[in-house]
């Protein structure tokens, strides 16, 4: 009985440890990972997530919506309701949310990319810069929500570790 109660304890202690780490690692995440900003420089966003990329060996997952976006809100609340797939996102790449609206289209920076099928649209980048997906979040879907089969297979395949770069 003794020991079945350390058990119980050692359980418990570890579940609000993971919690614990879970809510920190997101308090720490960079704005860019975080929010669409229109105000922000996506050049200089996507500079400092490749070198954080390059410091923590994953690959960079840019994420282009906004604000105005339904399904980037739908895409959110999901990652939110999902932590298995949340904590895995960034565990395995650097979320860069790069924002486009009608007073800000960052038309300099979308140039640089293959051309955006809808909203949201993610792209994977290696640490080094190098652009190896453009990818329709349309994919990502069962239905008309997003899946987190699939969402998992997706993160799996493209994590730096599954990936040559």
């Amino acid at each position: 009985m003794k020991y079945f109660s350390f058990l119980m304890i050692t359980v418990f202690a570890s579940v609000i440890l993971i919690t614990h780490a879970l809510a920190v690692n997101a308090d720490h995440l960079p704005k860019y990972s975080k929010v669409y900003d229109e105000k922000s420089d996506p050049f200089k966003d996507a500079n400092a997530a490749i070198k954080l990329a390059q410091e923590t060996q994953r690959n960079v997952l840019i994420e282009i919506g906004g604000n105005w976006c339904s399904w980037c809100k739908k895409m959110d609340v999901f990652l939110a309701k999902n932590p298995e797939v949340y904590q895995k996102l960034h565990d395995e790449f650097v979320l860069l949310k790069v924002s486009v609206s009608d007073s800000n289209e960052n038309e300099a920076f979308m140039k640089s990319l293959p051309p955006v099928l809808g909203y949201p649209h993610m792209y994977v980048s290696t640490s080094s810069g190098k652009m190896i997906l453009s990818k329709d979040t349309a994919e990502l879907l069962s239905g008309e929500q997003y899946s987190k089969k699939q969402w998992l297979a997706f993160l799996n395949k493209w994590q730096s570790s599954a990936v040559q770069g």
